[in-house]
């Protein structure tokens, strides 16, 4: 009992000091999560507006990022396609914004020929009978950080909403949204 009570006491010690030495990286870990935006505008008199916001973290092995959307002025009671596109720009009718992202391992060419299964596959958005549409989801398959998956890439990333749901089947032909309704750049915010 003697010999066991002075190593329960360093265990004890031991295990403190090791909580003390690794809270301080907890906190900071969180007070380091990135994040962009992204300022959506539909078509001239659409009436269609947006807001997205990307907050990175790393929790266990990779970072993963949690997308919260709410865009307003969607007919009501609609589902539409929400996609990360390929080019950080938009113009009105929004196909400057490139095709789906999806980098993948050698950079994909045409990234709609790997529909559904591109990285920048966002859920469907639905819209209420008043037309607005929430969605709040996480991901580990973009980065904000820099690297092969990030959407600060050389050309940047927009997201772009689609007149249509994307039923998620093979090929651009099987519906991946239709035709573009608003688009907006992701920008990085702090």
């Amino acid at each position: 009992m003697k010999k066991i009570a002075p190593l329960l006491l360093l265990a004890l010690g031991t295990l403190l000091a090791v909580t003390l030495i690794f809270l301080p990286h907890q906190a900071n870990a969180s007070d380091r999560a990135l994040r962009a935006q992204v300022n959506l505008q539909g078509a001239p008199d659409s009436g269609i507006s947006g807001h997205v916001l990307f907050i990175q973290t790393r929790e266990g092995i990779l970072p993963t990022v949690q997308i919260i959307a709410e865009v307003t002025g969607l007919p009501p009671n609609t589902l539409h396609g929400f996609h990360i596109h390929e080019n950080g720009t938009c113009e009105p009718s929004f196909a400057a914004a490139g095709g789906h992202y999806d980098p993948g391992p050698n950079g994909n060419s045409d990234p709609d020929a790997n529909h559904p299964f591109h990285m920048g596959d966002l859920p469907n958005l639905r819209a209420n009978d008043q037309g607005i549409a929430k969605v709040k989801h996480t991901t580990s398959r973009i980065t904000l950080s820099a690297g092969p998956l990030s959407l600060f890439d050389d050309n940047g990333s927009a997201i772009i909403v689609h007149a249509n749901e994307d039923r998620g089947t093979t090929g651009v032909t099987g519906g991946a949204g239709g035709s573009r309704i608003a688009c907006g750049v992701v920008e990085a915010n702090g």
